[in-house]
């Protein structure tokens, strides 16, 4: 009997997943589908419930159900516990698991593509939702110096950089009392077109979904092509299409540039290892990725 992955979030039908993971289940000759599960919010419940089914292996869960999904599940491991966010479930016995593979997936890509070493950096971060919690952990992990979050709602940034300031507190006790030094700052969304907000930043992370294909806000960039400093690497988590309205405008602007593709594959990578239990063909994946966003292929 067939088995079944899918991907829970609303909208889904931009997704590259179903395309690159079905190419690593297909590369181990698994009988295992990868499913688009578009989900509404009054059935989100018994979409995570019906993972129980015996056909059924697990899920990726994507926008806006990263953080709606945590209390419907019957264990969450410590790291996706601390940031507050899943992004992936497993199925174990009857028991539905759910981990974060999203900052491993924004660190390598991070790394792999953009070339690019967070200890030390000056970053901006916009967005304050599920993605944007795993990449301020992630970039916390990795020490930079300085971390500016703006989001259209002050309180939902608020409570992350709460949730970011008592995790360096439990990881000072932890290492001992080693002081870890790094600026935190959250600025309101209207706070974007002040001067000196993106002037001395090495690093500026798109986690919004501003210019995604499909999205209410297809076409357009969160930032004016005059608020982004020439030189810095900008990445945007946004991957469809490809290059975004960001992405075009800080090419103009001479910054470099780093699309979503890279996050998505890296952290579908963990997931499917998750899942199966078997070293992920991250080659065979990634092309196949860019094949389908650049190339039209299906």
């Amino acid at each position: 009997m067939a088995k079944f992955i899918g991907l829970i979030g609303c909208p889904v039908k931009h997704s590259m997943s179903p395309y690159f993971q079905q190419a690593a289940l297909d590369y181990y000759h698994f009988d295992i589908r990868y499913e688009t599960w578009e989900t509404n919010p009054e059935k989100l419940e018994a979409m995570v419930a019906g993972l129980r089914e015996p056909q059924n292996l697990g899920a990726n869960v994507t926008v806006p159900y990263k953080e709606a999904v945590l209390p419907l599940l019957d264990e969450v491991d410590d790291l996706a516990g601390s940031i507050g966010a899943a992004n992936t479930i497993v199925k174990r016995d009857d028991r539905l698991l759910g981990f974060n593979t999203d900052a491993h997936g924004f660190i390598q890509g991070l790394r792999q593509e953009g070339h690019f070493k967070p200890e030390g950096k000056r970053v901006v971060v916009l967005g304050a939702g599920g993605v944007a919690r795993a990449v301020c952990f992630a970039l916390v992990r990795e020490k930079v110096s300085s971390l500016t979050i703006i989001n259209r709602t002050p309180l939902r940034a608020e409570i992350l950089a709460d949730n970011l300031r008592s995790y360096l507190e439990e990881s000072l006790l932890d290492s001992g009392g080693l002081k870890l030094k790094m600026e935190l700052v959250v600025l309101p969304w209207q706070n974007l077109t002040s001067a000196g907000v993106f002037a001395h930043c090495h690093l500026i992370v798109n986690c919004t979904t501003m210019g995604m294909k499909h999205s209410c806000y297809e076409g357009k960039s969160p930032l004016n092509i005059e608020m982004i400093p020439k030189g810095a690497l900008i990445y945007d988590l946004v991957y469809n299409p490809y290059p975004t309205p960001l992405l075009q405008l800080a090419q103009k602007a001479g910054a470099h540039v780093l699309g979503g593709l890279a996050m998505l594959v890296y952290q579908g990578a963990a997931s499917f290892e998750l899942w199966m239990g078997k070293k992920a063909p991250v080659d065979v994946m990634l092309d196949k990725a860019r094949k389908v966003l650049i190339g039209g292929e299906k």
